[in-house]
């Protein structure tokens, strides 16, 4: 899938009730998400943009870099039940040329740094 566009990702064409149900999902933030959101938001990591709860190709994603091509998904309990989903949603995902990192809520909270250093090894940036 080389050379495929990425630009009309984040104005793809999806349904109101996923616009909506993203719009919801950051209302609803868990702890984690918050946590991370803080660190993420105004361009705080690197000077990179993400946005939260963005709708690509049908999934809603945690937050997603369009500059860099990166997906972070905060994984919670739910994902340990919806495993076959998950993995569809990362292969479409990487077809789009889209790199997908996982992280669980407890990684989140117990090693934020940590977290934040992958993300920025991903996105090809130096340490802040």
């Amino acid at each position: 899938m080389v050379g495929m566009d990425n630009s009309d990702i984040v104005l793809g064409h999806h349904s109101r009730e996923k616009r909506q149900l993203a719009y919801e999902m950051r209302r609803k933030m868990t702890t984690a998400e918050v946590l991370l959101w803080e660190r993420l938001r105004a361009n705080r990591l690197q000077g990179l943009h993400f946005r939260r709860q963005q709708v690509i190709d049908g999934f809603i994603v945690d937050f997603y870099c369009h500059a860099k091509g990166l997906v972070v998904e905060v994984d919670g309990g739910v994902h340990e039940t919806q495993a076959d989903y998950d993995a569809e949603r990362d292969r479409i995902l990487a077809a789009r040329q889209l790199q997908v990192l996982h992280f669980s809520n407890e990684r989140i909270v117990n090693e934020i740094e940590g977290v934040l250093e992958q993300i920025r090894a991903a996105a090809d940036v130096g340490p802040s």
